[in-house]
Order: C-alpha cells, then sequence, then structure tokens
C-alpha cells in the first residue's frame, strides 16, 4: 500500500493528541520505505511532483520529521518511518526579533511553519559556508538533528546585532543570545 501525506497525517494526529511535540526520542520503528516527498532549497514542500496544498500538513510534519546518523531525514509515526528527500535544510527562519542588548540579549527566529525559537543552548545558531559558492549558511537547529536555515533577509537582520568579541587574541565577530556568544565570522 502506497503511503499518502493525508494516511501519515491521521496516524500522527492520534498518536500525538494533546502533545505540543510528538515524542520522537522513543520512537523508533523499522523503515516502511521512501515517501515520494521532497523539500526544495526554498522550503517548498513536494509530494509526487506537486506543492503540498495544505499548510496544516506541512506543519504536522514539520513535527513528526527527524534527521538521523546516517544523515537522512525521516516522517516519523509509533509505528511507521518513512524516509524523504532534503535538498538543504527541510525548514526555513525568515523573520527575527531582538529583544535587550548586549551578552543579555536574546534573539528569536520565527520559521516557516510559525514555530518561534530562542537562538540559545536549545536550538543554537551556527554559520558555516556552502561548499560549492563558500556563500554563507546560517542555520538554527530546530529539533531531533532538524535544522532551519536563515533566509537571506533574516541573515541581514542579525547582522545589524552583531559584535566583535576576542577570543583567543582573535577578532571575532558574533551575536550574543541568552548569555552565550554565536561566531559569525572573522573580525578585523
Amino acid at each position: 500500500m502506497s503511503q499518502t501525506p493525508e494516511n501519515l497525517v491521521e496516524q500522527v494526529e492520534k498518536s500525538a493528541k494533546n502533545l505540543s511535540q510528538p515524542p520522537l526520542e522513543q520512537w523508533h520503528p523499522e523503515l516502511s520505505g521512501d515517501m515520494d516527498l521532497r523539500i526544495s532549497r526554498d522550503g517548498e514542500w513536494i509530494h509526487k511532483g506537486k506543492p503540498l496544498g495544505r499548510e496544516a500538513i506541512v506543519r504536522l510534519f514539520s513535527t513528526i520529521l527527524r534527521r538521523e546518523d546516517d544523515s537522512e531525514y525521516y516522517l516519523l509515526t509509533p509505528v511507521e518511518k518513512w524516509r524523504i528527500q532534503v535538498e538543504d535544510t527541510p525548514l526555513l527562519a525568515h523573520s527575527l526579533d531582538v529583544e535587550g542588548s548586549g551578552n543579555e540579549q536574546v534573539v528569536r527566529l520565527t520559521t516557516n511553519v510559525g514555530e518561534t525559537l530562542e537562538v540559545g543552548n536549545e536550538h543554537p545558531l551556527e554559520v558555516g559556508s556552502y561548499e560549492d559558492s563558500g556563500q554563507p549558511r546560517p542555520i538554527i537547529r530546530v529539533r531531533h538533528g532538524v535544522d532551519a536555515r536563515l533566509t537571506t533577509a533574516a541573515y541581514y537582520d542579525l547582522a545589524k546585532h552583531v559584535v566583535e568579541q576576542t577570543i583567543d587574541g582573535k577578532a571575532v565577530l558574533g551575536v550574543f543570545s541568552h548569555g552565550n556568544f554565536y561566531k559569525i565570522g572573522q573580525g578585523g
């Protein structure tokens, strides 16, 4: 039987009733197969060549998505595990809000599925680069190995809050959030 997003939604809704986040860390089903679902670099969820039309399905799927040690992404229920394809990161962080200043400031990012994350120990910020272009690749950890990539606009907004710190005798650029310093690049 071919799995459809609608069937998977029904199963997850039953198992995750009254939970803000399903307990993925407790779910370890055997691989059910590959689902014809791809998340494009621009954050579009595409099933069988067509965009998923219901935002509610994308939001729900984002709560049952896990990246495992094999670097593959899976949609999970207590009894099923479906591998999907992800071109870059499965989520995007598109808006940024900063409260406070200095090392007391808190940086918040909102994802394309409406979840607001505070940069900190639970949701660290990391800026790497794309191997093919060298362009920055800013990401925030969401949960279960899943990251959200900051959109260009959110990254530019973040740049407005960059400060320079000296670490191990070297100038480093970064931002503070929840008392932690997150490196963005080298200083001058």
